[in-house]
């Protein structure tokens, strides 16, 4: 799965599933043993948690970074490889 981006403890990812349909857009956001998925359209939580510290971390990146991972989104379901996108500093 690959990486896109990391900051302050947390490694936001994607899944590829080429040729397979999959769910509504997302990324994976990890911290420590815990983990999350958000909707790119919305940056609403679809399932699992973060520390309420990392949470807003990862919400406000994905405010700032909505449209990179919408394109990464669409760079992973057609077979290429996602672009990097610039953490939180």
């Amino acid at each position: 799965m690959p990486e896109l981006s990391r900051f302050f403890g947390v490694i936001i990812r994607m899944y590829v599933e080429p040729g397979a349909p999959h769910h509504r857009p997302h990324f994976h956001a990890y911290y420590q043993n815990q983990s999350a998925v958000y909707a790119i359209d919305s940056i609403k939580l679809i399932s699992g948690s973060l520390p309420i510290r990392q949470r807003r971390l990862v919400e406000a990146w994905a405010e700032l970074h909505q449209d990179e991972l919408a394109e990464n989104w669409n760079r992973l379901q057609n077979g290429l490889f996602p672009f990097k996108i610039v953490p939180l500093r």
